[in-house]
C-alpha cells in the first residue's frame, strides 16, 4: 500500500506545485491587499480635502455626469476620514448596438468633500504598474488568467480541481509522514545543521506535519472560493439544511433604464438603515452593489472601512427590489444551520480576517509556506529521480559486464580448441 500512496503523493505533488506555488506566493500578499495598495497608491487611496464628505449618492451621480457611458455598480455609504470615495463601474449599453460601450477603467477614485477625481484604473488587469499590481495579483490568485469558453469557467474549474487533489495528497502525506510507531519523532524534526537536501527533505516532510490543520483548512476554503456551488453545497446539504444562497436565487427581475436606476438607488439607500435595523443588524449600512439589468441591489452593513469584515464571518447582506424596495433574500453571518455558517465561514477562515490580524498573520505564513512545500517537493523529486536513474545505469552497466563475462566464459573452450 505505502508504495502506492508514494507514488500517487508524487504524481499529485508536481502536478499542482505551479499551481500552489503561485497560489501561495499570491494568497502571502493579498491577505494585506488594502494596506499594500494604499502604501503603493497613496493619491488613489487618500485624500487630505478638510471639510465634510459629499453624500454618497452625490458623489455617484457627479461621476456618471462626468462619465454618461459608466454607471455606478458598488458604492461606499460612508467614507473614512482622509480616505477617497471608492466606486465600481460598469458600462451602459450603447442603444444603437446593444453591446456594452468601451470602458478603459472600472474603478474610480474621488475626493468625498470635493467630487474631483483623485484616480482610476482597471481593477485585475495583467500590468506590473504601481496602480494594477495588487489587484493584478488578487486577480491571478484566483483566476490564473484563464479563460471562460463554451460556457466552461476554466479558472473556476483549474483552481477548484487543484484544492480537490491537494486535499486528497494532504491525507496521503500525513499518512507517509508516519511510516511507523518508532519514527514517529523524527515527522517532527527539522536537521537545520546538516542543510542542503536534509533541511529541504524536513521542511517538506515536517513542516508539512507542523501546519497539516491550517493546509487543510486553505485546501477546503479553496474548494469552496471555486467549486462552492457545483462541490462544497452539494456535499454540505448531505449533512445539514442549507438555505438558498441570496445571491444565486434571487430571480432577476426587468431591467432598469438609467432615470429608473438613479430612483431605485436612492429608494435603497433611503430604505436601508431602517430595512437592517427590522433584522436585527446593528452595523449601519456601508455599501450600495447595484445589478440594474436585472433591477436588484444589495446594501451590505459595515462602519467605514470594514468592507472585507476584519473579524468573524463578514458583514450582513440585504437584497432588494429596486423596483419596489421589497427585501428579497438576506446573508446575515451567525445565523441559520450548522451548514449555512459552515459555507458562512468559507471566506473568513480562506483569508484568515475571522481570526483578525493574527489570521490574517498566519494566512500569510501559511502562504508563503505552500509556496515553499511546492519547491522543496520539486527538490525532492528531482534528487530521487537521478538516484533512480542512477541506480538504474549502475544496474544496467553491471548486467552488460556480467552478459560480457558469461559470453567470453561460453567463448573460451571453442578458442582453447582452436
Amino acid at each position: 500500500m505505502r508504495p502506492l500512496l508514494v507514488r500517487l503523493h508524487r504524481w499529485f505533488g508536481l502536478g499542482i506545485a505551479a499551481f500552489l506555488f503561485i497560489a501561495g506566493l499570491t494568497g502571502a500578499v493579498i491577505a494585506w491587499d488594502h494596506e499594500l495598495d494604499a502604501l503603493l497608491n497613496p493619491t488613489f487611496f487618500h485624500s487630505t480635502t478638510p471639510g465634510a464628505p459629499l453624500p454618497s449618492l452625490e458623489l455617484a451621480k457627479r461621476l456618471e455626469a462626468e462619465e454618461p457611458h459608466a454607471e455606478v455598480t458598488y458604492m461606499p455609504l460612508s467614507v473614512e476620514p482622509g480616505q477617497t470615495w471608492m466606486a465600481r463601474v460598469s458600462p451602459r449599453i450603447d442603444p444603437r448596438t446593444g453591446a456594452p460601450y468601451p470602458l478603459d477603467f472600472n474603478q474610480v477614485a474621488l475626493d468625498p468633500v470635493t467630487g474631483a477625481e483623485q484616480g482610476r484604473r482597471m481593477w485585475g488587469a495583467p500590468s506590473l504598474k504601481p496602480l494594477n499590481l495588487i489587484p493584478f495579483l488578487y486577480q491571478l490568485h484566483y483566476t490564473l488568467f484563464l479563460p471562460t469558453k463554451l460556457g466552461i469557467d476554466f479558472s473556476v474549474w483549474t483552481m477548484g480541481v487543484v484544492g480537490m487533489v491537494w486535499l486528497l495528497d494532504g491525507f496521503i502525506a500525513i499518512v507517509l509522514a508516519f511510516p511507523n510507531l518508532k519514527s514517529w519523532r523524527k515527522s517532527f524534526a527539522f536537521r537545520v545543521k546538516r542543510g542542503g537536501y536534509t533541511l529541504a527533505f524536513d521542511l517538506h516532510r515536517s513542516g508539512g506535519v507542523w501546519l497539516w490543520g491550517l493546509l487543510i483548512v486553505v485546501a477546503v476554503t479553496s474548494i469552496s472560493m471555486n467549486l462552492g456551488a457545483q462541490v462544497v453545497r452539494p456535499v454540505v446539504s448531505v449533512f445539514s439544511t442549507l438555505a438558498p444562497d441570496p445571491f444565486r436565487t434571487v430571480v432577476p427581475g426587468p431591467g432598469l433604464t438609467a432615470a429608473e436606476a438613479d430612483a431605485a438607488r436612492d429608494r435603497i439607500a433611503g430604505l436601508a438603515a431602517q430595512a437592517g435595523q427590522r433584522e436585527g443588524i446593528s452595523a449601519p449600512p456601508g455599501g450600495l452593489f447595484a445589478i440594474p439589468s436585472v433591477g436588484t441591489y444589495a446594501v451590505g452593513y459595515f462602519a467605514a472601512g470594514n468592507d472585507h469584515g476584519d473579524v468573524g464571518l463578514g458583514n450582513p447582506w440585504l437584497i432588494f427590489n429596486g423596483r419596489t424596495g421589497a427585501l428579497l433574500a438576506s446573508q446575515i453571518p451567525g445565523q441559520g444551520s450548522a451548514g449555512d455558517i459552515f459555507i458562512q465561514a468559507q471566506f473568513p477562515l480562506h483569508s484568515g480576517r475571522i481570526a483578525g490580524l493574527p489570521g490574517r498573520i498566519a494566512i500569510t505564513f501559511v502562504g508563503l509556506f505552500v509556496a515553499a512545500l511546492s519547491v522543496t517537493g520539486v527538490v525532492i523529486w528531482l534528487k530521487k529521480a537521478r538516484a533512480r536513474r542512477a541506480g538504474k545505469l549502475a544496474a544496467q552497466a553491471k548486467a552488460a559486464k556480467l552478459a560480457a563475462a558469461a559470453a567470453a566464459l561460453q567463448t573460451a573452450p571453442e578458442r582453447a580448441i582452436h
